[in-house]
């Protein structure tokens, strides 16, 4: 399938976690251990299941791994929304990784009808 690195959704993953990371060390003490270790999984995991899903073991197991990267995604749209409501971070901070999770979640389900579509063609 190729080196994961060229993918556009692994790049925009990367980033992702980049960014949750410097957020996670702004929360406070009591959530940096809590909220913060969730968070930093999910982000983490949506980057490594990008990179092992393209490893070349066939478009259905990489899928799967899509699959997980999918909803590693939503699990960070749901603490963004908790870090949020708690009022943790600044609102402009929240909207450029709310932007950026969206951009990586885009290009997750275009990964995903790709190979959706190809296997109808089959």
């Amino acid at each position: 399938m190729g080196d994961f690195r060229n993918l556009k959704a692994w790049q925009q993953a990367k980033e992702l976690a980049s960014l949750s990371a410097a957020a996670i060390k702004k929360l406070p003490g009591y959530e940096r251990y809590a909220l913060g270790d969730q968070w930093r999984r999910a982000a983490y995991s949506v980057v490594l299941n990008l990179a092992e899903g393209n490893s070349g073991r066939g478009p259905r197991e990489f899928r799967r791994y899509l699959d997980i990267a999918r909803s590693s995604l939503h699990e960070i749209e749901g603490i963004l929304e908790l870090v949020d409501a708690f009022g943790y971070l600044e609102k402009e901070e929240l909207r450029l990784i709310r932007i950026k999770r969206s951009n990586c979640a885009r290009l997750v389900y275009a990964l995903l009808r790709k190979i959706d579509e190809a296997a109808k063609r089959t």
